[in-house]
């Protein structure tokens, strides 16, 4: 990730940069025929160099389609956006989509199709699959074996039905390893059929979350974010700052109260207004309460043992929820059991929410299946040596299958085995042929998102290592091999308007989705006697238990594993931990303190007699008596980057236990491991840096945040003179605490947008991370609580900037309309600036870390900015280069620039829009009006640096039974 190496000229780097992507081409047995794609609005009759398009796809999370619009500049995709008229993004998007522009160049990717680790091409190695295929025909495809992850692509989904009726001994198997596993099965026995739930937050007055995190790796979780986030604020402050997001965001909405019981940190918890936190054998016992004070009605009445917090939160909730009535909702999340999520399907159905808050669809997968029946039946037929012919699609089944399956073990008996992948990982290197799988930037598919709607892919440059996709590889099996898009054309040539189907065709390129396709609503019933199992299971919770408990969750970087060779996300600062690079075993202070460990000490856990050593990471708001560990690291394979970091928590799963464990053993092993994160203190330190007011509090004295200026001493008085400025425009930005969930999406489009270097994990461990937008978390206390408030923090372009009076070569100044900017060339590293800023927002270049790579990395670089090498200062200019490019615009068309029109990068990812920029002298600016907010406040204002970003206080809506503090 850094060192130094020979110079390269421009001229050399252009030249060797252009034969390597050559190279790359090469790998390609053919070319296919030119296919036309369709930009999402109106392109030039002619390409001007330098002019960017905009084409809208989508990015698949666990087969769920997340709508994207992706900016492309002379023929490649630079920046990633959300598509507004998705339904699942709204216009934002997550980390992993803005991380994606990488994910496409990683010259690791698979590049060739190999056979026993010998390359060989596409087609001779298609040919031979079809012909162990044509072996096993005889029989009517019997001992064939398809196994993929979740699939919701009618295309795809329709030719494995095609490829079943060919074959009908054949069988396809399916296993997510993040998937909706427990969520499918509770649904299904509280209603005897498999439905999928979507929620209406937008309508929720009063939400209890059970282990869910709705704001983040949710299916749907963006446009969760989203709705929620405009409950999240008081009075009309709700609806400012999100009218780009929906044509109704102007109507004011009341702030609505969210609960959050958990047994590992959230997202969507951080920004509750209550938030309890319990072992996860706990938190059923809390849900079997909360069922008998709600619903006592729907079974006898029983008489359950809970501890006094419990039982207290149990009858507040219940009585919250039954003044909201079909206006309150109960949402269980995966990591919870299924007998769960039956009480809460009971619990919503008693309330009158279905049809209201929540709303039951078939399930996005065609012919859904239970995922862990389906692989253990696989693992099954290839123990008994019934299976002849395994083609693996996508997923890596080797790492992610729970070890109580024997999966490797298991597959080795096969005699031919292949695999369809991203990466050469772990799987691929137990089969005899790897093909590479395409990314979905080059891709040509459809899939549905979490409402049922049908999202078209698109590429946006033609494959850089000619890649497969999976309707590829099936179509070559039935025999009848075909390019993606002839396929996904005929498909739906039968089901767009005949009459003219190129223009609906094209329409549905240029926006993305399908017109027509999301699911319609079911209104099923409980299922007789599905009720009472489920609450003595949950009741038998209650029994009393020792030792610890462990909670297994994916990660906020690499997820399941799959972005593991992605530096943007492994470098990305972890919500609740603020960890890069590696993974931990995250502890409450009191359990440190009874096990006797801190932060870095490293203990053995074990679970089953299986056992992993990981280092702990000591967090305030984390349940007592219980572990969290994420997935994703102790990788074997799969690029270098990826391979020997972290611990595998995958060895702690059980097909039975999923998401946690009972009676965990922990053995402290005396050795310490240095950990890479990047936030130090999370606690204010009595300074009013974070701040938290409740919505009683702030309605009695709107100047309740302003006075808190008053009591930490804040002086107006400054020895610095104020600028006068002639430009008619003086941008400024606005950054709600009350929305930010800590996400992070906004911090990989900031490196995305500005080019900003990944460091790697030594250089991250010695605080030298590159990224100009950080995300703070602070545990302000809250009478006897202590409330998470996540704080973005950037330059705050400072009126009174510490920053320029003290650089020797003026390469920080003040430009006419107010932004604190950067004149790279002249900067020569004194580093005076960085010293002198409060707010610690400036990135050095200690290290070459831009070294010009002849490599397909190179195309992962936004072209429109600079690329700053070893000894210069960066950090946050707005985007200036956005900036300009309006301004440019708006004078050549002679107009204003419109107040939404200039969206900063951050801004734009965001999902919660928790960031507004704008022009503070335009009297309509959203981002004046949030100025002037009473929530509004400066960040360390006393020291009268005045910035140009005011960030307004978190807002709590409390309940007044659970907080006697008001």
């Amino acid at each position: 990730m850094s060192g130094s190496g020979p110079e390269v000229d421009r001229r050399r780097f252009l030249a060797l940069a252009g034969a390597s992507l050559a190279l790359a081409k090469m790998t390609a047995c053919t070319r296919q025929p030119p296919e036309k794609i369709v930009p999402y609005v109106k392109s030039p009759e002619e390409l001007i160099g330098g002019t960017s398009l905009r084409y809208a796809t989508s990015m698949l999370q666990c087969g769920l389609a997340a709508g994207l619009v992706v900016r492309s500049q002379m023929g490649r995709p630079i920046k990633v956006e959300g598509n507004p008229d998705h339904p699942a993004s709204l216009g934002a998007t997550d980390a992993f989509a803005q991380a994606s522009i990488f994910s496409l160049c990683d010259p690791a990717r698979s590049k060739v199709a190999t056979r026993f680790g010998r390359i060989v091409s596409h087609e001779r190695a298609l040919t031979e699959l079809r012909a162990a295929l044509t072996t096993a025909s005889a029989a009517g495809g019997r001992g064939a074996r398809i196994l993929t992850e979740s699939v919701t692509s009618p295309t795809l989904g329709a030719e494995l039905a095609a490829f079943l009726s060919d074959y009908p001994e054949a069988r396809w198997h399916r296993f997510e390893p993040c998937g909706q596993h427990h969520t499918r099965r509770g649904l299904t026995r509280a209603f005897g059929e498999p439905l999928h739930a979507c929620f209406d937050l937008l309508a929720a007055d009063v939400i209890v979350c059970i282990d869910s995190d709705l704001a983040a790796l949710t299916p749907g979780a963006v446009r969760y974010a989203r709705d929620l986030a405009r409950r999240r604020a008081p009075g009309d402050e709700g609806a400012l700052g999100h009218t780009s997001f929906r044509a109704d965001a102007s109507r004011s909405l009341p702030m609505n109260r969210v609960y959050s019981v958990e047994s590992s940190p959230t997202c969507t918890g951080s920004v509750a207004d209550h938030r309890l936190f319990l072992r996860p054998t706990d938190a059923v016992i809390f849900v079997a309460a909360l069922f008998l004070e709600l619903t006592s009605e729907m079974a006898p009445h029983r008489d359950l043992d809970v501890p006094v917090e419990i039982g207290r939160w149990a009858r507040a909730v219940a009585a919250d929820l039954r003044r909201a009535g079909s206006r309150g909702l109960v949402v269980a999340g995966e990591p919870a059991p299924p007998a769960v999520h039956v009480l809460v399907a009971a619990m919503n159905e008693a309330l009158g929410a279905v049809g209201s808050t929540v709303r039951y669809i078939e399930p996005p997968e065609p012919a859904p299946v239970d995922h862990l029946s389906s692989v253990r039946e696989l693992v099954t037929d290839m123990q008994r040596g019934q299976v002849s012919l395994l083609v693996i699609l996508g997923g890596n089944p080797v790492y992610t299958a729970p070890p109580d399956l024997d999966f490797p073990s298991a597959m080795a008996s096969v005699p031919v085995r292949a695999h369809l992948s991203l990466y050469p990982d772990e799987t691929s290197g137990l089969c005899h042929y790897q093909l590479p799988e395409a990314h979905f930037l080059e891709s040509w598919g459809d899939a549905r998102a979490f409402d049922g709607t049908v999202s078209l892919l698109q590429p946006l440059i033609e494959p850089l290592y000619s890649g497969l996709t999976a309707l590829e590889v099936v179509a070559s099996l039935r025999g009848a091999p075909a390019p993606a898009l002839a396929r996904l054309r005929a498909h739906w040539q039968r089901r767009l308007p005949p009459s003219d189907f190129d223009a609906a065709w094209n329409n549905a390129l240029r926006t993305g989705i399908v017109p027509g396709t999301a699911s319609p609503e079911r209104r099923p019933s409980l299922a007789p006697g599905a009720v009472e199992p489920a609450l003595e299971e949950a009741m038998s919770a209650a029994r009393p238990r020792d030792g610890y408990e462990l909670a297994i969750r994916p990660d906020h970087g690499v997820f399941d594993g799959r972005h593991a060779n992605n530096p943007w996300l492994q470098e990305l600062p972890r919500p609740h931990t603020s960890i890069t690079w590696e993974n931990v075993a995250i502890l409450a202070p009191r359990s440190a303190a009874d096990l006797q460990v801190t932060t870095g000490d490293v203990v053995e856990l074990a679970v089953d007699g299986r056992s992993v050593r990981a280092p702990v990471f000591v967090v305030l708001a984390h349940p007592e008596d219980t572990l969290t560990v994420h997935l994703g690291y102790g990788r074997r394979a799969g690029g270098e980057l990826s391979a020997g970091l972290g611990f595998d928590a995958y060895r702690l799963r059980t097909s039975e236990g999923l998401w946690s464990a009972t009676s965990v053993l922990i053995r402290k092993t005396g050795e310490r491991q240095p950990l890479a994160f990047t936030k130090g203190s999370t606690t204010p330190h009595d300074r009013p840096i974070a701040r938290v007011v409740t919505e009683m509090a702030l309605a009695e004295d709107p100047g309740v945040v302003r006075a808190m200026d008053e009591e930490a001493g804040h002086s107006m008085l400054s020895i610095i003179p104020e600028w006068r400025y002639e430009a008619k425009r003086q941008w400024g930005m606005a950054i709600d605490q009350s929305a930010c969930t800590g996400c992070s999406a906004c911090v990989v489009a900031c490196q995305s947008e500005n080019n900003s270097p990944v460091v790697g994990k030594e250089q991250v461990r010695l605080g030298r991370e590159m990224q100009w937008l950080r995300i703070d978390r602070y545990e302000v206390p809250h009478g006897s609580e202590r409330i998470t408030v996540h704080q973005p923090m950037m330059c705050v372009h400072c009126e009174a900037a510490p920053c320029e009076y003290v650089c020797p070569v003026e390469a920080t100044t003040h430009s006419a309309e107010g932004i604190n900017e950067m004149t790279y060339n002249r900067c020569v590293g004194t580093r005076y600036c960085s010293n002198n800023c409060p707010y610690k927002v400036r990135r050095f270049n200690f290290l070459p870390y831009h070294e010009p790579e002849i490599t397909t990395i190179a195309l992962a670089r936004n072209p429109e900015v600079t690329v700053r090498t070893r000894g210069v200062m960066e950090k946050c200019t707005y985007c200036i280069q956005r900036v300009a490019a309006a301004r440019i615009d708006s004078e050549r068309e002679r107009r204003p620039i419109a107040d939404g029109e200039l969206m900063t990068a951050c801004q734009q990812a965001c999902p919660t829009g928790a960031i507004t920029f704008g022009d503070l002298r335009d009297p309509a600016s959203r981002v004046l009006r949030l100025h002037a907010s009473p929530r509004a406040y400066k960040v360390l204002g006393g020291l009268n640096t005045r910035p140009r970003t005011s960030h307004l206080a978190s807002v709590r809506n409390r309940n007044p039974e659970l907080d006697p503090h008001g």
